[in-house]
């Protein structure tokens, strides 16, 4: 499991340039408006999304590697009230994905989430139709 922190940046390519001397390791993904990096020495999943002016935190998650993982995950924050999405094998923020969805007292997302597969779309198409709590 790596820990993933989410922020809307104002300038990407900036943010690429510093994130990558940073941490000192290449971008991970890169497409229109989003890029991620892995940095493995922090079990960090660092993703950037292209949205000047935006409030910085865009949400924090945790990528998992299996997807019983994520169905304990679910079964867990059902069990305290707390499970607000449950996602199998929807397109989010260029993979297709599942996870289990969570938002705090104050909105911000906290996701559980395996990739399954990349995506060319950051959502299912048609886009105006996805609008879940992922990546906003």
């Amino acid at each position: 499991m790596r820990m993933q922190l989410a922020l809307n940046v104002d300038d990407l390519e900036k943010a690429i340039e510093y994130y990558g001397a940073l941490f000192g390791v290449p971008v991970n993904k890169r497409e229109s408006g989003y890029a991620n990096f892995v940095v493995p020495d922090h079990g960090l999943k660092l993703v950037l999304f292209e949205a000047p002016g935006a409030e910085r935190l865009n949400h924090l998650g945790f990528e998992v590697f299996s997807d019983e993982t994520v169905r304990e995950r679910a079964a867990y924050l059902e069990s305290v009230g707390l499970l607000d999405e449950r996602h199998q094998e929807e397109v989010c923020c260029y993979a297709r994905q599942n996870k289990a969805v969570a938002h705090d007292p104050q909105g911000l997302i906290w996701e559980w989430y395996r990739v399954l597969e990349d995506s060319p779309t950051f959502f299912e198409e048609p886009p105006a139709a996805a609008a879940g709590p992922c990546c906003i």
